[in-house]
Protein backbone atom coordinates (compact mmCIF):
# COMPACT_ATOMS: atom_id res chain seq x y z
CA UNK A 1 0.00 0.00 0.00
CA UNK A 2 1.71 4.07 -0.83
CA UNK A 3 0.75 6.45 1.23
CA UNK A 4 1.74 10.34 1.23
CA UNK A 5 1.60 13.37 3.35
CA UNK A 6 -1.00 13.07 5.58
CA UNK A 7 -2.35 10.32 4.61
CA UNK A 8 0.50 8.53 5.50
CA UNK A 9 0.13 9.93 9.01
CA UNK A 10 -3.64 9.45 9.15
CA UNK A 11 -2.95 5.75 8.43
CA UNK A 12 -0.28 5.00 11.22
CA UNK A 13 -1.94 6.90 13.43
CA UNK A 14 -5.48 4.34 12.59
CA UNK A 15 -2.94 1.51 12.56
CA UNK A 16 -1.34 2.52 16.27
CA UNK A 17 -4.77 2.76 17.69
CA UNK A 18 -5.85 -1.01 16.19
CA UNK A 19 -2.53 -2.49 17.72
CA UNK A 20 -4.16 -0.90 20.79
CA UNK A 21 -7.30 -2.29 20.44
CA UNK A 22 -6.10 -6.19 19.51
CA UNK A 23 -3.63 -5.56 22.47
CA UNK A 24 -6.72 -5.15 24.93
CA UNK A 25 -8.07 -8.02 23.34
CA UNK A 26 -4.87 -10.29 23.69
CA UNK A 27 -4.23 -9.56 27.59
CA UNK A 28 -7.88 -9.10 28.58
CA UNK A 29 -8.11 -13.36 28.69
CA UNK A 30 -4.63 -12.94 30.51
CA UNK A 31 -4.64 -10.29 33.17
CA UNK A 32 -7.98 -8.76 33.30
CA UNK A 33 -10.48 -6.62 31.75
CA UNK A 34 -9.36 -3.66 33.88
CA UNK A 35 -5.85 -4.17 33.33
CA UNK A 36 -5.85 -4.20 29.81
CA UNK A 37 -7.75 -1.60 29.37
CA UNK A 38 -5.57 0.76 30.89
CA UNK A 39 -2.72 -0.49 29.46
CA UNK A 40 -4.30 0.29 26.24
CA UNK A 41 -4.93 3.80 27.18
CA UNK A 42 -1.53 4.64 28.41
CA UNK A 43 -0.46 3.44 25.02
CA UNK A 44 -2.56 5.96 23.30
CA UNK A 45 -0.95 8.73 25.94
CA UNK A 46 2.52 7.60 25.00
CA UNK A 47 1.46 7.24 20.91
CA UNK A 48 0.02 10.70 21.23
CA UNK A 49 2.99 12.18 23.31
CA UNK A 50 5.94 11.01 21.28
CA UNK A 51 4.19 10.84 17.43
CA UNK A 52 5.57 7.44 17.50
CA UNK A 53 3.97 4.04 15.99
CA UNK A 54 3.40 1.58 18.95
CA UNK A 55 4.97 -2.05 19.02
CA UNK A 56 3.52 -3.16 22.42
CA UNK A 57 1.73 -2.23 25.27
CA UNK A 58 1.90 -5.18 28.20
CA UNK A 59 1.75 -4.86 31.63
CA UNK A 60 4.84 -4.47 33.74
CA UNK A 61 5.76 -7.48 35.43
CA UNK A 62 5.72 -6.65 38.77
CA UNK A 63 1.90 -5.30 38.14
CA UNK A 64 2.94 -1.77 38.81
CA UNK A 65 2.07 0.13 35.18
CA UNK A 66 2.33 -0.81 31.89
CA UNK A 67 5.54 -1.30 29.62
CA UNK A 68 4.81 0.64 25.94
CA UNK A 69 6.95 0.49 23.31
CA UNK A 70 6.93 2.93 20.30
CA UNK A 71 8.83 3.30 17.25
CA UNK A 72 9.92 7.27 16.91
CA UNK A 73 9.90 8.21 13.72
CA UNK A 74 14.06 10.15 12.65
CA UNK A 75 14.51 13.27 13.21
CA UNK A 76 17.23 15.42 12.19
CA UNK A 77 19.32 13.23 10.40
CA UNK A 78 19.48 10.51 13.11
CA UNK A 79 17.68 7.20 13.33
CA UNK A 80 13.96 5.86 13.63
CA UNK A 81 14.42 4.68 17.41
CA UNK A 82 12.73 2.67 19.81
CA UNK A 83 11.62 3.85 22.92
CA UNK A 84 10.03 1.68 25.84
CA UNK A 85 7.86 3.42 28.99
CA UNK A 86 6.86 2.48 31.71
CA UNK A 87 3.77 4.10 32.53
CA UNK A 88 0.99 4.31 35.36
CA UNK A 89 -1.59 2.14 34.32
CA UNK A 90 -4.68 4.54 33.34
Amino acid sequence: MNCFGKNCAMFRKTHGIQIVLASVLLFAGQVGPADAASCAAAAKAVVNSTGGELLSAVPAPDGDGCLVTVIVPASNGNMPRKVTRRVPAR
